[in-house]
């Protein structure tokens, strides 16, 4: 039986090659509750896409909350909470020989009151001049 699918999972896929971007790393931070008096931020959760290029899984720092315990701890506090994504894109496109404008994608997002116990895909799609992204299912 596999793991559960963590609460925030994402994916990369190179837009010059329409295949997905592998071997890059990924860093998830949780940032605040909306509310000051709740904790955070916590210790960036880390992870490196697959060959299909998607994070399915999170290591977490020692000293951090594990992941799903902040989304419990949401659920009962009934805050917004905000997140960011980092992925560190320079060494993919170097590896490619690419002279890139981004060395990183960070995006930051809120996950709304109410809605913790749903998933959060985030897609990112990158070329080496630009990028964007997306609410996935």
């Amino acid at each position: 039986m596999s793991a559960p699918r963590p609460p925030i999972t994402c994916h990369v896929l190179d837009t010059t090659t329409g295949r997905p971007g592998a071997s890059i790393p990924v860093t998830l931070t949780f940032l605040s509750f909306s509310d000051p008096s709740n904790p955070g931020p916590s210790h960036p959760f880390t992870g490196i896409t697959n060959a299909d290029g998607r994070v399915t899984s999170w290591t977490t720092v020692s000293g951090s909350a594990p992941l799903d315990e902040i989304f419990r701890l949401q659920s009962e506090c009934g805050e917004d909470s905000k997140w960011s994504l980092t992925f560190g894109v320079r060494d993919y496109w170097r590896q490619r020989g690419v002279e890139a404008f981004f060395e990183e994608v960070e995006v930051k997002f809120t996950v709304h009151e109410g809605k913790a116990k749903e998933h959060f895909h985030v897609p990112v799609l990158v070329g080496p001049f630009s990028y964007t992204t997306y609410r996935g299912s």
